[in-house]
């Protein structure tokens, strides 16, 4: 009862937001929910700055139930499927990876960024997008405004790349399959991805829907080693800079654990898509949820603000992994 009386407004408030926002990301896919989510989130806090009686709930869905929906994320990744289908693309997933963090990184030292922003940027190009973003907040301890500020960013570069991708997959003359690994190694989230694939589909009467997913999909297992590696390295950097003990136990992304042990259950009793369906469009939703939270903890004016450089750092990232992608399609001859 306690926990209804403290949290139940604010996470019927995010609730509330979440539901128009899953229809319009259907009807807007290239926008998609979260991002209408967390604009709406932001323009309410504009009239309602003070929300006393919501704020704890807010606070629980931007933090647990974002960590949730990471978690039912794993039920829809069949880890056979994925590492049969996705191999070829294995060599160009790691080049663009390698290529937006160490361009992110670059940045971060030359225009003295913050580093959380920077790692979400970072991140979240190279993976997927706002799944990634939401994975690896918690364990670098960003807040809410660092991550809104993130998936603002990573959200334009989508838009962008869902609308040019394909035309410009046809200037270059790339084939079908080329085009599929395009889209899945250089568009950040999964609904661009989409998006682009469904489009070049249209225009050249093919079917590279289902090979840019599985490669995005194959990206996004990225997220388990990347996020692991980070709280170590948070665990270590904390250690140094305080004199008490750290404790790992409180950093460690123990929900990463738990979408490992979903994408293990999915794999080893290779669960239909009448289960695994349902529980990932639960997943999408509880993001979209915990976007609300996130629009509802931002200062939109200070966003907008502070965006110039993040912005530059996504751009440069997003350039950075579609030329890597095609050269390193050029190199393995499946251009």
């Amino acid at each position: 009862m306690n926990f209804i009386k403290n949290n139940g407004w604010g996470i019927l408030l995010c609730l509330l937001i979440a539901i128009p926002c899953w229809f319009l990301g259907r009807l807007v896919p290239v926008v998609g929910g979260p991002v209408f989510a967390i604009l709406i989130g932001m323009v309410i806090t504009i009239f309602i700055k003070d929300k006393p009686h919501t704020q704890t709930g807010i606070n629980y869905t931007s933090k647990k139930i974002l960590q949730f929906a990471v978690v039912l994320l794993g039920f829809g990744m069949n880890l056979t499927d994925i590492l049969q289908k996705g191999q070829q693309s294995l060599p160009i997933i790691i080049s663009t990876i390698t290529t937006s963090l160490l361009i992110a990184f670059v940045l971060y030292k030359a225009l003295k960024m913050p580093s959380k922003i920077s790692t979400l940027i970072g991140v979240g190009s190279s993976i997927c997008g706002g799944s990634a973003i939401a994975a690896t907040a918690p364990v670098i301890g960003a807040n809410d405004e660092e991550i809104a500020q993130s998936i603002s960013v990573i959200f334009l570069f989508n838009v962008i790349a869902a609308l040019i991708f394909p035309t410009l997959g046809g200037m270059l003359g790339l084939s079908n399959e080329g085009f599929g690994l395009f889209a899945g190694t250089a568009i950040n989230d999964t609904s661009s991805v989409t998006a682009a694939a469904a489009a070049w589909d249209g225009i050249h009467h093919s079917n590279t829907l289902d090979s840019a997913t599985i490669v995005k999909l194959t990206r996004t297992l990225a997220i388990i080693p990347i996020t692991l590696v980070l709280a170590f390295y948070r665990t270590r950097k904390e250690k140094h800079q305080s004199s008490s003990k750290v404790s790992l136990k409180k950093i460690f992304p123990f929900f990463i654990l738990f979408f490992v042990l979903a994408s293990v259950v999915t794999t080893v009793f290779n669960l239909p898509a009448t289960i695994t369906n349902p529980l990932k469009e639960l997943s999408k939703f509880f993001i979209i949820m915990a976007m609300a939270a996130i629009g509802l903890n931002t200062d939109i004016v200070k966003l907008v603000k502070t965006g110039g450089k993040p912005i530059f750092m996504g751009l440069c990232c997003w350039v950075g992994i579609a030329a890597v992608s095609l050269l390193m399609q050029h190199l393995l001859g499946i251009w």
